[in-house]
């Protein structure tokens, strides 16, 4: 049996990187998986990878009509969503003082407004079934500050404030809500555009042979583990907070950050 046997996902941002891995991590597992992206030749390739579990569905995260869309035709398909991942999101490097405020915004409008959106319509559906799990993704950027990107900071912080507010909400109908809090992952967001979505990671010590994966290990190799994160190991984690598994979890945020937010780490030498 799988971790959501009998289960429907939808999984946004899920052409590439993280929400791919999520998307083909629960139809591994048994859910019924719409995979939702503005990427379409990439989104189309993910779903007819998966198979006849998956559709793959044009959403436009900061556009209303397009989630109810995205609703109607996931009932058809399959049936009420059980489970919704926020993932869709995108960074831009905007220093307060000198940013571009069109990017500012779209920032906002895709990070935090269409993670509001996913909450209000496909969270009225699951409201209305009274059951579901929503995992918002938000970063470890909505943890601590991160200088330059003030817009995803503000945006991943305002992520895991409405995440409480939907847990709160939807709590007493059955419906759980989560934050999850990914670290440096080797994703396009950092520059890796073609790691397996579902691979494992290096054993500590052997090279990797995909350079720019390298490189992003090397990018964050102060934290405590060493080495960037793989969509995988976020997936995972995603699965957890999707199944059955986190029934008593609502209102929370799940780290995956290879310890890069547990503190300073002090020479011993010193």
């Amino acid at each position: 049996m799988g971790r959501l046997d009998g289960k429907v996902a939808i999984v946004t941002g899920a052409a590439r990187g993280m929400g791919e891995a999520e998307a083909r991590l629960f139809a591994n597992e048994g859910a019924r998986v719409v995979v939702a992206d503005v990427l379409d030749a990439e989104g189309s390739a993910v779903a007819a990878a998966i198979g006849e579990h998956a559709h793959y569905q044009h959403l436009d995260v900061t556009d209303e009509a397009a989630w109810r869309a995205a609703l109607d035709e996931t009932q058809r398909r399959f049936g009420t969503p059980d489970v919704l991942v926020n993932n869709a999101g995108i960074l831009r490097v905007t220093p307060i003082l000198t940013a571009d405020m069109d990017e500012v915004r779209r920032v906002i409008d895709v990070n935090l407004m269409g993670a509001f959106l996913g909450l209000r319509v496909i969270g009225a559906a699951m409201v209305a079934a009274t059951r579901g799990s929503i995992v918002n993704v938000s970063s470890t950027a909505g943890l601590v500050g991160q200088s330059t990107i003030g817009a995803y900071v503000a945006s991943k912080w305002g992520v895991r404030g409405l995440t409480k507010v939907a847990a709160l909400e939807f709590g007493p109908s059955g419906v759980r809500v989560n934050s999850l809090h990914p670290g440096g992952i080797t994703t396009s967001m950092l520059g890796v555009s073609d790691f397996p979505a579902l691979a494992e990671p290096p054993t500590r010590g052997v090279a990797d042979p995909d350079a720019a994966v390298a490189a992003v290990d090397t990018m964050v190799s102060r934290v405590p583990l060493r080495r960037a994160g793989r969509p995988i190991e976020v997936a995972r984690m995603a699965l957890f907070l999707a199944s059955d598994e986190a029934s008593y979890c609502t209102g929370m945020e799940f780290v995956v950050d290879g310890g890069s937010v547990a503190g300073m780490e002090i020479d011993g030498r010193l």
